[in-house]
């Protein structure tokens, strides 16, 4: 299992794409969401990783219309 980057969202948005992904089965992790928060969503956004055999899955999830 290694991580991998699926995309960087805003930090509200990184948090909506993670309970998706769990509604899909997928397990993911929120990498910066502090950081986005300390500094501003706009500087530094938050990174959600999946499993690198999950990554194709992912997209699909994400890129659907919420």
């Amino acid at each position: 299992m290694a991580l991998v980057e699926l995309g960087r969202f805003d930090r509200q948005e990184a948090y909506i794409v993670q309970s998706r992904l769990e509604d899909a089965g997928i397990m993911s992790f929120i990498f910066d969401a502090d950081s986005s928060l300390m500094y501003g969503s706009y500087l530094i956004q938050a990174r959600v990783m999946v499993d690198d055999e999950d990554l194709t899955a992912a997209r699909e999830v994400a890129a659907k219309p919420a």
